[in-house]
């Protein structure tokens, strides 16, 4: 029991390892299921951001629903829209400057666990997916099997989504240091992603 109480705990210390773990490691993978899967796992911008959002709708949730589930599944459909807008070969400008903004405003979303309306949550973490949408889109560009390479990418996305929630829900009512000081870690990598920009 002690160790399910602890797992939450455990999941956000090994995110940054996670992420590093995977980079390249869909080098070998360019199309199909697993190569959609893995590609949002080897850029530590995407998990950090997935992650995030399921940290802050957990923390800051009242119902299950909408406040729990909005952001998440709107982050969901709108990486999924601009993944195809990417494979479309559509040019959004600004693309890396706004991962990096969308790593900061959820980074202090997390600290700060500001409650916004279910509709606003949802619309501010779509702007953000449709970003790293086309990101995957233009990577993915090309490649043979788009639908089940898409499908593996949206299905590493809910799993994120729901490594966050769980993480969130788990940490609502004690260890409240430890989200905000994830949250912390995520808004200063998006500021050096940003100067690194600048």
């Amino acid at each position: 029991m002690r160790l399910l109480r602890q797992a939450p705990l455990l999941l956000i210390a090994a995110l940054p390892l996670a992420a590093a773990a995977h980079s390249g490691a869909d080098a070998g993978l360019h199309h199909g299921f697993a190569a959609g899967f893995l590609h949002p796992l080897t850029g530590p911008d995407h998990l950090a951001a997935m992650v995030a959002v399921g940290l802050w709708s957990a923390l800051t949730a009242r119902r299950a629903w909408p406040d729990l589930l909005g952001a998440p599944l709107g982050f969901a459909l709108m990486l999924l829209v601009g993944a195809m807008l990417g494979l479309a070969g559509v040019q959004l400008p600004a693309v890396e400057p706004m991962i990096a903004a969308s790593l900061l405003v959820l980074g202090l979303l997390v600290v700060t666990q500001r409650r916004l309306p279910a509709l606003a949550a949802a619309a501010l973490v779509g702007v953000f997916a449709v970003f790293h949408g086309v990101a995957h889109g233009q990577e993915l560009a090309g490649e043979s099997g788009v639908a089940s390479t898409l499908a593996g990418m949206l299905a590493a996305t809910v799993l994120l989504h729901a490594a966050g929630i769980a993480a969130g829900w788990a940490l609502r009512n004690g260890h409240r240091w430890l989200p905000r000081l994830a949250g912390a870690a995520v808004a200063a990598f998006g500021l050096a992603l940003l100067g690194g920009i600048a």
